[in-house]
């Protein structure tokens, strides 16, 4: 039997997509009401240019291929999983009370795409290639999965969270385990991208936040 994504695994993709826009509301509002400007989650999610986010590059890589949606997964809930564990410790009780929620959801992240990372890469000469692929296209943004700039290196140094750095190694060590289970292997060294921690994103963010923003801009007052 070829394996391939059913409506099942459909549904599935869309709840962890529900689990992160969960994780990124409860952040957002915290940083709203830090920042207490009078923002909250909607204003900082809806009324921002691409250039004011920083989230990695990972993140903004567009759908198409279910063997890079697949590595993309991967790659993200492993290095979250550890992240969000780590912050569960924070001294920051509200960050760390969000963190502890997150990271069973992230756990669970984590476990689906490993499943089908073995799945794939265990399966055809076609899927096995098509991952092999995925792997390369995904691993040029891991650097930029673990930049640590210099506003998120400052709060490292004041022990509310763990240098993103510092996780890499455990990074590697998890994803080079289950690539082995599914007979494939890390990707030789790439060219690194990196940028999107301070505002420089691919061109994939700008049309997301485009069908993301379209209607809370042209309604600005509107509640749902």
């Amino acid at each position: 039997m070829r394996p391939r994504p059913t409506i099942e695994v459909d549904l599935g993709l869309s709840n962890l997509a529900l689990d992160l826009i969960g994780q990124a509301t409860l952040l957002l509002d915290y940083a709203g009401e830090v920042e207490g400007g009078g923002r909250d989650a909607d204003a900082l999610a809806f009324h921002r240019n691409a250039e004011q986010f920083a989230n990695c590059l990972l993140a903004e890589q567009p759908n198409g291929d279910f063997a890079r949606t697949v590595v993309r997964h991967l790659f993200f809930a492993t290095y979250a999983s550890a992240l969000y564990e780590a912050l569960a410790a924070s001294p920051d009780a509200r960050l760390a009370e969000i963190a502890a929620k997150a990271v069973k959801e992230l756990r669970y992240h984590a476990d689906f795409a490993a499943d089908w990372a073995e799945r794939l890469g265990d399966g055809t000469e076609e899927s096995r290639a098509r991952m092999a692929e995925a792997l390369d296209w995904h691993w040029r943004f891991v650097n930029d999965l673990f930049h640590d700039d210099r506003d998120w290196a400052a709060c490292a140094a004041r022990g509310l969270v763990p240098l993103r750095q510092s996780l890499r190694y455990g990074f590697e060590r998890d994803v080079s385990a289950i690539l082995e289970r599914a007979g494939l292997a890390l990707p030789r060294k790439v060219w690194p991208i990196v940028g999107g921690r301070s505002g420089q994103h691919s061109e994939h963010l700008s049309v997301l936040l485009a069908t993301m923003q379209v209607l809370p801009r042209a309604h600005p007052e509107a509640v749902w």
